[in-house]
C-alpha cells in the first residue's frame, strides 16, 4: 500500500534511517567518554578521550544534517505540490554525504588526528583543529558540495510549485546553514580572533537559522495532526521565527565576553541573550494551543506527543538552561563550567534531535507503505523510547548542572588560596559523572525502543 501524496518523497528514507544510525553511534560514544571521566583509562589506548570526543560531536552534527535534509525531502513536495526536482540527484548527494561522514570518522578513529591532516594536505588550506569543526578541509569541501546541490535541488522544487510560508522559513534556514558554514574555512592565527569568527558558525548556526528550519518542521507537523488552518499556525511561525533571529544574532554577543572584544558586548550579549528564552516559550504556547485547537484526531498519537515535547524540552533546554548562565555577570564564573554542557546536552536534544524525530515519528510509516500511523503496540513502544529518553535527559542535565555549581563553589568562588584545583575538583564530581553515566545507558535504551518500535507489528486477533 502506497501511501506518498509524491512518489519523489520516498528518498527521505534513507536519509532518516541513516540519520538514525549515526544517533546511536553517537550515543556509544558519548557512554564511553562519560565512563572515561571516572575511569581514566578506560579504553584509553584505543580511544582517547579527545578521539571520543571528537566522534561524539561530529557525530551529533552529521546525524541532524542527515535529518534535517530528509525532513526537508519529505515535506517541500507536499508543500509545494509538485514532485522533487530531481530524486536521482537526491540519492547522489546521500551516497556521497555518508560516504564522507563514514570515512571521516573512520579517519579520527583509525588515524593519528596530526597524520590525518597530512593526508589530507591540510597544510595547502588549514581549516582543522578547531572544535565541531574537526573535519579535514576535503571533508569541508564535500559538505558545501553536498549542500549546494540539496538547495538547488530544492529551490528548483519550490520554484516551480507552491510557495508557502513553511518552505520559505525552511529555505532561508537551510541557506543561512550552507552560508555560515563558509566560516568554517577562515581559520586565523590569532586565538581571540580564531574564537570571534569561529562562533559565526557553532552559535549562529544553533541559536540562529537551525530554529528556523526546526519552526517550520514543527509548523508542518503541526498542521498535519491538527487540521488547523494553515494562516494561523504560519502567523505564529512569523512571530517564531523573527523573535529567534532578533535575539539569536545579536546573543551571539554571549560568547564574546572574554575574547578581548569591546566591554559594550557584554551588555548587548546580556540584554538579547536574556530575550533568547522568549521564541522558544512562544513554541511552547504555539503547540499547546494548536493541539487544543485541533480539529481532527490525528490516529499517530506518538507524533503529537514529539511535537508537544520538543516545544516543552526546547523551551527548558536551549531557553531556561541558556538563560541561567548567559548573562556576563554569572557567566564570568561559569563560563567553560559544566553547567555549560548541562545546557548543551538539554538543547540540542530538545530544539534538534526531538524536531527530527518527531517528523520521522509523522513520516515513516507513510515512507513504510503503512498508512498514517503505527499500530497501537508500536505506539506504545515509541512512546516508551520517547519518556525513557527525555527523563533521561532530564536527569543528565540535573546531574551535571550540579556538578557545573559544585565544580564554580569549588574552583572559581574562594578569592583566598582555598580554590581547589581543576583535578582535585573534579575528583569532587565524581558521584555526578557516575549517575550521568547510568542515565546515558537509560537514554540508550529509549533510543532501542523508539527505533525498534518501527519493526512492531500488531497482533493478529482471533
Amino acid at each position: 500500500m502506497n501511501t506518498l501524496k509524491y512518489q519523489s518523497q520516498a528518498v527521505a528514507k534513507p536519509y532518516f534511517v541513516f540519520a538514525l544510525i549515526l544517533f546511536v553511534g553517537q550515543i556509544l560514544f558519548g557512554l564511553i567518554m562519560g565512563l572515561q571521566y571516572v575511569v581514566g583509562d578506560f579504553l584509553g589506548g584505543a580511544i582517547p578521550f579527545n578521539v571520543a570526543r571528537m566522534v561524539h560531536t561530529n557525530l551529533l552534527i552529521v546525524w541532524l544534517l542527515f535529518g534535517f535534509m530528509g525532513s526537508a525531502y519529505y515535506l517541500v513536495p507536499e508543500e509545494a505540490e509538485t514532485e522533487l526536482y530531481s530524486p536521482k540527484l537526491a540519492i547522489i548527494l546521500f551516497w556521497v554525504f555518508a560516504a564522507a561522514g563514514v570515512l571521516t570518522i573512520l579517519g579520527y578513529l583509525l588515524v593519528p588526528y596530526s597524520t590525518l591532516a597530512d593526508i589530507t594536505f591540510n597544510e595547502l588550506w588549514p581549516t582543522m583543529g578547531r572544535e565541531f569543526l574537526e573535519q579535514p578541509t576535503i571533508t569541508k569541501l564535500g559538505i558545501v558540495v553536498v549542500c549546494l546541490g540539496f538547495l538547488f535541488n530544492l529551490g528548483m522544487t519550490i520554484l516551480k510549485g507552491r510557495k508557502t510560508a513553511i518552505n520559505m522559513v525552511l529555505m532561508t534556514g537551510l541557506i543561512g546553514l550552507a552560508v555560515f558554514f563558509l566560516f568554517s574555512f577562515y581559520n586565523p592565527t590569532n586565538l581571540a580572533l580564531d574564537k570571534y569568527f569561529w562562533w559565526f558558525v557553532v552559535h549562529l548556526w544553533v541559536e540562529g537559522v537551525w530554529e528556523l528550519i526546526m519552526g517550520a518542521i514543527l509548523a508542518y507537523v503541526l498542521i498535519k495532526i491538527t487540521g488547523v488552518d494553515r494562516e494561523v499556525i504560519e502567523k505564529w511561525l512569523y512571530v517564531i521565527i523573527a523573535m529567534a533571529l532578533i535575539s539569536g544574532i545579536l546573543g551571539t554577543g554571549h560568547h564574546f565576553y572574554w575574547l578581548a572584544t569591546p566591554e559594550y558586548w557584554q551588555w548587548v550579549g546580556s540584554i538579547f541573550s536574556a530575550i533568547e528564552p522568549l521564541p522558544f516559550f512562544a513554541m511552547v504556547l504555539y503547540a499547546f494551543n494548536m493541539v487544543n485547537r485541533r480539529r481532527r484526531e490525528h490516529p499517530n498519537k506518538a507524533a503529537t506527543l514529539w511535537a508537544l515535547g520538543t516545544a516543552v524540552m526546547a523551551f527548558l533546554g536551549a531557553g531556561v538552561w541558556g538563560f541561567l548562565h548567559t548573562l556576563a555577570p554569572v557567566n564570568y564564573y561559569t563560563h567553560g563550567s559544566q553547567i555549560t554542557a548541562a545546557h548543551g546536552h538539554m538543547a540540542f536534544y530538545g530544539a534538534y534531535a526531538m524536531i527530527v524525530m518527531t517528523i520521522i515519528s509523522f513520516a515513516m510509516p507513510k515512507l513504510r507503505g503503512i498508512g498514517e500511523a503505527n499500530c497501537n503496540r508500536a505506539q506504545v513502544r515509541e512512546m516508551w523510547g520517547f519518556w525513557l529518553m527525555t527523563v533521561a535527559m532530564v536527569f543528565i542535565t540535573l546531574f551535571l548542572t550540579g556538578a557545573g555549581v559544585l565544580q564554580v563553589w569549588l574552583q572559581r568562588l574562594p578569592e583566598s588560596g582555598e580554590a581547589l584545583s581543576f583535578m582535585a575538583t573534579q575528583d569532587k564530581l565524581a558521584i555526578f559523572y557516575w549517575m550521568r553515566e547510568v542515565a546515558g545507558v537509560v537514554f540508550l535504551l529509549g533510543l532501542i525502543a523508539y527505533i525498534s518500535s518501527f519493526w512492531v507489528k500488531e497482533k493478529a486477533t482471533a
